[in-house]
């Protein structure tokens, strides 16, 4: 085809052939600039030539965003890289290469200049969420709430977590002086929560050293300072528990709480030694009377399956079946007791016993199963505690008949303490309920 001067009435009156696919028209002022018509009347402007003895061919764009003066600008460049020997494909690639690389170096820039802690911290939980349980996750959340928030069973409104004030702190602002005037303040009004908050604090900060968009911001983890650990010192040792002689005063004023569920609960977190979500979150489901066990939610593993002693079983067969609960509380959303801390205080103070917490009920489960001899290992594995030692770790695998045998002395020594009437159904007798 022979090639004419291009203009832009030229352009736009070029038609493809009937027939073809596509047609293609060649300048005659720019070398290698032709422009390409197709059946369907898009126009683009093209460069062609021979490099390296191969027909090298580059879309140059839409002849509507290209005009015949800038097309033949651009044609007389990628000439005079050809004739260098080099490819006008490569140094587009290049240059795109490097137009994308300034617009993730900007992206970048705009978030280290604004990501605050409050913002990444629930992206950080949302990625972890799979690998925690609820009250993992629920602490992460609590940790750095703004408060200001109505509670279930309260008119007073919830407070700020202690992360409260660094949650819209820039990470890149957030250094270890930062991170170590915050710790001062904490430790005066909260060292406790201060210390867990400084835990959580350091693993969302390891978590961003490793993610990719928050990595070129926290590249050293602030709340790895020997300083702050000093400032929110070491926690003190609890030694809240029931003693041998105390246990009759206990179990007399816990069995003359009003409610049922209540008492029932807080003897039944005694003698079994568990945690106190994991016994409160207990089904009907979990608890077998005709083999006598319990499937309790375990902090360590999925579950754990501990022994259905005697008195446990005939209390917990007297409450009402009211929904899936075996701790049941129609008055809470829930279904199932949640806080049953306030009757527990007042029994202790009728009682006339030193502050207990619910945590020291199971320090006690602990210390009072060494009155009966009891090995440790048996009554780590019935209270959830991690195995200790390669032996437990590796070797022992005690089968729930063993922990059977060593549960009911132990409960059985914790009543006669108490001197509570109750006389165990005959061996080989089970608790069996209807449905």
């Amino acid at each position: 085809m022979a090639k004419v001067n291009f203009t832009a009435a030229r352009v736009g009156s070029f038609e493809c052939e009937a027939g073809k696919q596509q047609s293609i028209f060649w300048d005659a002022k720019t070398p290698g600039l032709g422009l390409r018509v197709t059946a369907s009347a898009s126009r683009s402007y093209i460069f062609e030539t021979r490099l390296n003895g191969k027909t090298l061919r580059v879309t140059i764009g839409d002849t509507r965003t290209w005009t015949v003066g800038k097309a033949q600008a651009e044609a007389t460049r990628y000439k005079a890289l050809t004739d260098q020997g080099i490819d006008p494909r490569q140094v587009r690639a290049a240059r795109q290469a490097a137009q994308e690389a300034t617009k993730v170096e900007a992206a970048a820039a705009a978030v280290r200049d604004s990501v605050t802690l409050g913002a990444v911290w629930p992206v950080y939980v949302a990625e972890r969420t799979p690998h925690w349980g609820k009250h993992q996750i629920a602490a992460h959340r609590k940790i750095i709430q703004a408060g200001g928030e109505k509670r279930k069973r309260s008119p007073k409104l919830t407070e700020p977590g202690p992360l409260a004030t660094l949650a819209n702190v820039r990470l890149i602002d957030l250094t270890a002086v930062h991170v170590e005037a915050w710790a001062k303040a904490e430790a005066l009004a909260r060292p406790s929560s201060g210390r867990l908050a400084m835990r959580l604090l350091k693993a969302c900060l390891n978590w961003c050293t490793l993610h990719p968009s928050y990595s070129v911001i926290v590249t050293t983890n602030a709340a790895k300072s020997t300083k702050v650990r000093e400032i929110l010192g070491k926690p003190k040792m609890k030694h809240d528990l029931l003693q041998r002689e105390q246990l009759a005063a206990w179990f007399g004023a816990v069995k003359q709480i009003g409610n049922p569920v209540i008492a029932a609960y807080l003897q039944t977190l005694l003698i079994v030694g568990a945690r106190r979500e994991e016994l409160a979150s207990l089904r009907w489901d979990d608890v077998d009377f005709q083999w006598c066990s319990m499937r309790l939610s375990d902090k360590m593993e999925d579950f754990r399956m501990v022994p259905l002693t005697p008195y446990v079983a005939q209390i917990l067969s007297a409450l009402p079946r009211r929904n899936e609960w075996v701790f049941s509380s129609p008055a809470v959303k829930s279904g199932r007791l949640a806080e049953p801390r306030i009757a527990h205080n007042e029994a202790v103070a009728v009682a006339g016993l030193p502050h207990l917490t619910l945590h020291g009920l199971r320090r006690s489960f602990a210390t009072l199963s060494e009155w009966t001899e009891t090995p440790a290992g048996i009554a780590a594995q019935i209270q959830g505690h991690a195995p200790q030692g390669v032996r437990e770790q590796n070797y022992i695998r005690r089968p729930l008949d063993l922990l059977r045998k060593w549960h009911i002395k132990i409960e059985g020594w914790m009543l006669e303490q108490a001197g509570v009437d109750f006389v165990p159904a005959p061996a080989g007798l089970r608790v069996v309920t209807s449905g």
